[in-house]
């Protein structure tokens, strides 16, 4: 990814006007072992709007033990009894395909990224040009990884996760000393598919102020409700995995948008962003205020003639003077002679 495009996405969320978010497709294990299926489903996501795509960079070996006691074994919930190790070896995206799946991102115009697990993860990216990080909820604990990302200065997306405020605290703090300036820390339920009312978008903003950073969504829940509402509320990242056809079978199918869902997350997510506008809007400026009301000539008026509630009216519509001024206008005398219907003008006034 060229340096242009890295600039873009600093640029583009830290100005002071109201957030247009960068939307990201997550492909994790959506490909379905095909690497087919991974260019069709970047073909798609470019064709869907979105902005970005996402991968996931590690082997099983990085995350975890291939041991087959119930330590390693998952207890409950979407992947229930399998073992983390076989559940990882069936995810992965292979390290082979990633130089041709970011050459075809670039082609297509997204900006492609991915999540390391690992040093040696972080050295393949850099090989092939990453243009950011996104660190994982559960890699957050990972300090040491945290910083060997961080050392690179590069714009870094953290996901709140399973991380509670002292570990999001300690790795944020670390990528600032390490002079990371565009932090983006995306609020994340780690449940698959996440309940509605496990979400808490109302706490986002929040984020701004207890880190000092960019805040976002990387949204498990089903359907586009979730998505749409973080953008109202200022959502800078929205993230969401992607699956080119409910049909395919994945580890993440389950909580995953199609190609179809995913265009219509990206019109909606436009329409939020319309209907919020920008924050220096101001209601006078609302279409319509032709129609608002003014002050008016009720009945034909002499020239030193008095005011009074008889001969002049705030009605509809604007024209004349703001209703403001028109108990003050009552006793002074009209500087000529005033028709029914005319709008009562500065100059009309002794």
């Amino acid at each position: 990814m060229s340096k242009s495009h890295v600039a873009k996405f600093e640029i583009h969320h830290s100005c002071s006007e109201p957030t247009t978010p960068l939307i990201v497709a997550e492909l994790s294990a959506n490909h379905c072992g095909s690497l087919e299926i991974a260019r069709d489903s970047l073909r798609a996501i470019a064709q869907s709007g979105a902005n970005a795509v996402k991968l996931q960079t590690y082997k099983p070996s990085c995350l975890t033990l291939n041991a087959k006691n119930e330590h390693f074994r998952i207890q409950e919930g979407l992947w229930q009894d399998r073992y983390l190790y076989d559940l990882y070896e069936e995810a992965q995206t292979p390290w082979e395909w990633h130089k041709e799946l970011f050459a075809l991102g670039r082609e297509l115009g997204l900006l492609v990224f991915s999540s390391p697990f690992s040093k040696e993860g972080v050295d393949f990216l850099e090989s092939l040009g990453c243009p950011m990080y996104k660190i994982a909820s559960f890699e957050v604990l990972d300090l040491e990884l945290v910083e060997y990302v961080a050392r690179l200065k590069k714009p870094m997306i953290f996901s709140s996760g399973v991380a509670d405020e002292r570990e999001l605290q300690e790795a944020i703090a670390l990528c600032k000393k390490c002079g990371v300036r565009d932090i983006t820390l995306l609020l994340c339920t780690s449940a698959y598919p996440a309940p509605l009312d496990s979400m808490h978008l109302a706490s986002m903003p929040t984020f701004a102020q207890k880190y000092g950073v960019k805040f976002g969504l990387s949204d498990h829940t089903l359907g586009t409700l979730c998505a749409s509402v973080a953008v109202a509320l200022g959502a800078s990242v929205v993230e969401k995995h992607f699956i080119l056809d409910k049909s395919l079978q994945s580890a993440d199918s389950a909580f995953s948008l199609d190609a179809q869902e995913f265009s219509e997350l990206v019109r909606e997510i436009g329409n939020v962003r319309e209907m919020m506008g920008d924050r220096e809007y101001m209601p006078a400026q609302k279409r319509g205020r032709e129609f608002a009301r003014s002050i008016w000539v009720a009945r034909d008026i002499g020239e030193g003639e008095e005011f009074s509630t008889d001969n002049i009216k705030v009605l509809r519509p604007s024209g004349g003077l703001h209703p403001r001024i028109y108990k003050s206008l009552l006793g002074r005398k009209a500087a000529r002679a005033l028709r029914f219907g005319d709008p009562l003008t500065q100059d009309d006034i002794v």
